[in-house]
């Protein structure tokens, strides 16, 4: 048995509730480089109902569609429409400066905006930038000091709905740091053959943005959880040593996506499904989460 790392403090979370005009004052800087320039940014929904085509869930035109959380129009969106015939999209939405450490955890949700059948692929990358003074993009190809990559959302533009048509979860633990750093997030729609004309750009949501740092083994995890067997092949067990109340529990694969997810309290997940390689399994309970490293055979 190895016990969890440890139960999370929140550094920062967005919900994407307030304006655009709020999150400038807030710190958060919006940076169309897409070639050639189109009209879109990054904006937060605003659906009304009738709605042109049923969108982000809805399933319909008469309902507005909802977040990741779960409120109407609680989420950013931005689409194809960032460039103009068929040309190459990026589109920049960047945090206010968070102070952030090594195993710092960054974790977000993202998904297709279309109800269809018809995909044409997306992309999302999570960048890191920890240089004084930040520097921004300055072009479609230039991502500024925006040189760490954390998370790519579909990194080859597959087609089929690689990028998820429903809420999905993915996840960075920072590193590379000295320290406690201030640094600044980007999130790059990363589109090439894309717009109105091209082959590839649709929409895309993004909701439920948190930086979560792990805190002392000794405090919670290791006195109150242990997973079960490390290697394993077919099912990992969760032993909960002290009765905590659990209500989730998700297993995230090496880059980041979440690839089960129980939203209940459960003793043993059966993983046979998964490939080969390393998961990181989380538990979440009324007092805390804690978050344990396993390798499926």
């Amino acid at each position: 048995m190895i016990p969890f790392i440890g139960v999370a403090q929140n550094q920062f979370s967005y919900g994407f509730d307030a304006t655009p005009t709020a999150m400038t004052t807030a710190g958060w800087v919006f940076s169309n480089q897409s070639s050639p320039l189109g009209a879109s940014v990054w904006s937060k929904s605003t659906y009304t109902v009738p709605l042109s085509n049923p969108v982000f869930g809805s399933g319909n035109t008469t309902t507005v569609p909802v977040g990741q959380a779960g409120g109407a129009n609680s989420f950013m969106l931005v689409n194809f429409n960032s460039t103009t015939g068929a040309g190459t999209i990026s589109n920049w939405l960047i945090t206010p400066d968070i102070t952030v450490q090594n195993g710092d955890i960054v974790t977000f949700y993202a998904r297709k905006g279309t109800d269809g059948t018809q995909d044409y692929p997306d992309r999302l990358e999570l960048r890191m930038s920890s240089a004084t003074p930040t520097v921004l993009p300055s072009s479609a190809t230039n991502v500024g000091s925006f040189l760490v990559s954390g998370v790519t959302v579909n990194p080859t533009l597959a087609g089929n709905f690689v990028f998820p048509k429903v809420w999905t979860q993915y996840s960075y633990t920072v590193s590379g740091l000295t320290g406690s750093t201030a640094v600044k997030f980007g999130f790059r729609y990363f589109v090439t053959d894309g717009g109105p004309s091209g082959n590839n750009s649709d929409l895309i949501g993004l909701d439920s943005f948190s930086v979560d740092r792990p805190l002392s083994t000794e405090s919670f995890a290791k006195n109150n959880f242990a997973v079960y067997p490390n290697p394993v092949a077919d099912v990992v067990n969760i032993a909960n040593l002290n009765g905590l109340e659990i209500t989730s529990t998700s297993i995230t694969d090496i880059n980041g996506r979440v690839v089960k997810q129980v939203n209940a309290a459960v003793e043993a997940i059966n993983v046979a499904d998964l490939s080969s390689g390393v998961y990181f399994l989380k538990v979440t309970t009324t007092e805390g989460a804690g978050i344990s490293k396993f390798v499926k055979r």
